[in-house]
């Protein structure tokens, strides 16, 4: 059968969008894996699938998974994909889409300068829904590597996240020490670790190393919960310019529990492809 796909990225993070709405096809862990190798496929760091929702009253339904072939919950940088690409194929003309997940239901918002709004819903700080291995709940947790005492915030995102602040996140380990947290117990389910280092009260720098996938040029859920590590830590204001390797988001939390964190960013089309399966 002929496939029909589009490459996109946010803010270098990079995925192959895929329509099983109009085109039948069932993705198994193999193939992914296969798609996603740079050099013998089309390379992603996620490949992002729509497909009709089991909910009536969502417009679609939104499933990620990794370039190992792992399903994920969730990918901001990736809904902000979603959502052009759903509105650029006609599947929806609609400049609010809401989508189904994972982890539960989000709302996408197309401006007209196609930059697009994502509503990441309240951060889970519970140590239990993260998960993460900790007695109670605390704005930050003390971890050991290798002897050296680190400050962590544990948060999730719909995805689990450990934050650190760094003075430098461009001279900061951040491959070696991400992969010892890895492969700590404490996060059951594994983590995305985050190094913040703060410009301002306004302003952060971000690196993330994410699990089964490595370092990557942008993460939106790794930003949303460095903003939330920071604001829970009083150091950050409500709303946050987040720089990444790829480029900037803007974050909003007005820190409340139920308070809904609100990423802005760009999306952008990078090639049609078709491909004989």
């Amino acid at each position: 059968m002929l496939l029909r796909f589009t490459k996109m990225h946010g803010l270098g993070n990079d995925f192959m969008v895929v329509d099983l709405v109009t085109q039948r096809f069932k993705f198994n862990a193999q193939m992914v894996k296969r798609l996603g190798d740079r050099q013998l496929g089309v390379g992603f760091d996620q490949l992002l699938v729509v497909e009709t929702p089991s909910n009536p009253d969502m417009d679609f339904r939104y499933r990620i998974f990794n370039a190992d072939g792992s399903e994920v919950e969730h990918c901001g940088n990736g809904a902000r994909c979603f959502a052009l690409f759903v509105r650029d194929k006609r599947l929806s003309v609609k400049k609010q889409i809401s989508v189904e997940t994972a982890k539960g239901n989000m709302r996408l918002t197309i401006r007209d300068d196609r930059q697009v709004e994502v509503d990441m819903g309240a951060p889970i700080l519970q140590p239990a829904e993260i998960p993460f291995i900790a007695e109670r709940q605390q704005l930050s947790y003390q971890l050991q590597i290798e002897n050296i005492d680190y400050q962590i915030s544990a948060i999730s995102m719909g995805n689990p996240h450990c934050v650190l602040v760094v003075d430098d996140v461009y001279t900061a380990p951040v491959a070696e020490l991400a992969q010892s947290i890895q492969a700590e117990d404490v996060f059951p389910e594994g983590a995305n670790i985050g190094f913040m280092q703060i410009v301002s009260d306004s302003e952060i720098n971000l690196r993330v190393y994410e699990r089964a996938v490595g370092e990557t040029l942008a993460c939106g859920t790794g930003a949303c919960a460095a903003v939330v590590a920071g604001r829970q830590r009083g150091l950050l204001a409500e709303k946050v310019k987040v720089n990444v390797t790829g480029g900037s988001l803007e974050i909003v939390w007005l820190g409340g529990d139920t308070d809904p964190v609100i990423m802005t960013g760009p999306a952008i089309n990078v090639f049609e492809g078709k491909m004989f399966i």
